[in-house]
C-alpha cells in the first residue's frame, strides 16, 4: 500500500518524552479509534510507531482485541508504519496468536 492509499493515518504517539506504549489502558483510546475508522471507513488505515517501542500487553490490547473481534482479515485493512524489529517481532506474535485464537474460537462444535 502506498501512502496515498491509506484513508485515515494514525500518528500513535503525539507526545516527544514519551518512548514506550506499555500499558493496555493506554492503547484503549487507540483501538477504539482504529475500530471507529475500520467501521465508518471503507479504507485502510495507517498506524505511525516512530520512534516507539511497544510492550506485548499493549499491542494484544489494540491489534489482539481487533483480531478477536473481526478476524485476522482485519490486517488488510490496517498497516503499521515505522516499526522498530522489536516492535515488528511483538506485531507478528500478536497476530499469530490471536489469529489460532481467533480460528478455535469459531471452528469449535456448539
Amino acid at each position: 500500500m502506498s501512502a496515498a492509499a491509506f484513508e485515515t493515518r494514525v500518528q500513535v504517539n503525539t507526545d516527544p518524552a514519551i518512548f514506550t506504549m506499555g500499558t493496555r489502558t493506554a492503547a484503549v483510546p487507540l483501538r477504539s479509534q482504529v475500530e471507529s475508522a475500520l467501521q465508518n471507513t471503507s479504507g485502510d488505515i495507517c498506524l505511525d510507531f516512530t520512534g516507539l517501542t511497544v510492550t506485548q500487553g499493549y499491542m494484544d490490547e489494540l491489534l489482539g482485541v481487533l483480531i478477536l473481534r473481526y478476524g485476522p482479515s482485519v490486517l488488510q485493512r490496517v498497516a503499521f508504519k515505522s516499526c522498530s524489529e522489536d516492535v515488528k517481532a511483538v506485531i507478528q506474535f500478536v497476530a499469530n496468536t490471536r489469529g489460532r485464537d481467533y480460528k478455535e474460537m469459531t471452528t469449535r462444535p456448539a
